[in-house]
């Protein structure tokens, strides 16, 4: 059986042990990155493959006949037609709680750096601000810590659970929003008034068609006017226009997004155009931690060793 990685490079830059990988099949392809004109020639024959990103579609299932297993190197499965693979008897696995610590630290990096202004004491710093200061303490930029404050929290799963512990270690209060599209669950609020009480949201849900756009303008104008919004599951959740003139407006205090919804970037995102104050982007790098990446590899090599064996896990259902 031959296995073919249509985006190693998206997972690794040659800092990763892959020999547990490598020898869970006779016959590897590490194809770097995939173009979409390669997709299909790369598939054709292999009966696994791993992708990030790449997107396997209806025709591209179809046109591989002897693929059985697509191992997913993430959580989300947005990339992946699974009724498709369903109906040619392709099994699909993901890779959960994998990247936990990485994300829950990041969320709280980008949380404390907006909460405390560190941008604005750097630039301060910079610009000589506190070597001019009559004081020992340059108090320019007031500020409050996260004890006290409320955290919204959208998407309780694996993430939603660790940064939720975490906040409460800080002494935040954690609230839980009801599950887009879905029926009521005890313990959660509806959106909207998490929204309206949140003095920070955090974003941990998957793309769906449910929650497309699910943070649009009706939603940030609902936030308060000192909170913080925070996006570290996919970009097509938060209209990016619409986070763009929020945060012009002066309706949210501040935003962090990891995620876009293109990326890389291309001109004319509206959240790269300049000026746009109190705006943290990083490029989807928040799972990304070395320990994190290594656990990939490693619940990859899970899933097709539990597949070969006749035992899937961490299947994915239409």
């Amino acid at each position: 059986m031959r296995g073919v990685f249509l985006d190693d490079r998206t997972v690794t830059a040659g800092d990763l042990d892959l020999e547990a990988l490598r020898a869970t099949l006779p016959d590897w392809h590490f194809a770097g990155m995939t173009g979409t004109s390669q997709v299909e020639e790369y598939i054709r024959a292999a009966g696994v493959v791993i992708t990030n990103k790449v997107a396997l579609d209806r025709s591209l299932l179809a046109g591989a006949p002897r693929l059985r297993l697509v191992c997913i190197a993430a959580t989300g499965a947005n990339n992946i037609d699974l009724q498709a693979a369903a109906e040619h008897g392709i099994t699909v696995c993901n890779v959960r709680g994998y990247a936990t610590a990485s994300v829950v630290e990041h969320v709280f990096m980008v949380m404390l750096a907006l909460g405390h202004r560190l941008h604005e004491h750097r630039e301060a710093i910079e610009r000589g601000d506190w070597g001019r200061s009559p004081a020992f303490s340059l108090l320019d930029y007031p500020f409050t810590e996260l004890a006290g404050k409320t955290l919204g929290i959208v998407g309780y799963g694996e993430l939603g659970k660790g940064v939720a512990s975490v906040a409460r270690a800080f002494g935040m209060h954690v609230l839980l929003a009801q599950r887009p599209g879905g029926p009521a669950q005890s313990g959660r609020i509806p959106l909207q008034r998490l929204l309206a009480e949140s003095d920070v949201v955090s974003l941990h849900c998957p793309l769906t068609p449910a929650t497309h756009n699910l943070i649009g303008t009706p939603e940030l104008k609902n936030m308060r006017n000192n909170a913080f919004l925070i996006n570290t599951a996919r970009g097509g959740i938060v209209n990016e226009a619409a986070l763009a003139a929020a945060l012009r407006n002066g309706d949210i205090a501040g935003a962090a997004v990891d995620v876009l919804s293109e990326e890389p970037p291309r001109p004319g995102n509206p959240l790269l155009e300049p000026e746009i104050p109190n705006l943290i982007i990083t490029p989807h790098t928040a799972w990304a931690g070395i320990r994190s990446r290594q656990a990939l590899i490693r619940e990859l090599t899970a899933n097709i060793r539990a597949f070969l064996d006749g035992s899937p896990r961490n299947m994915v259902l239409p």
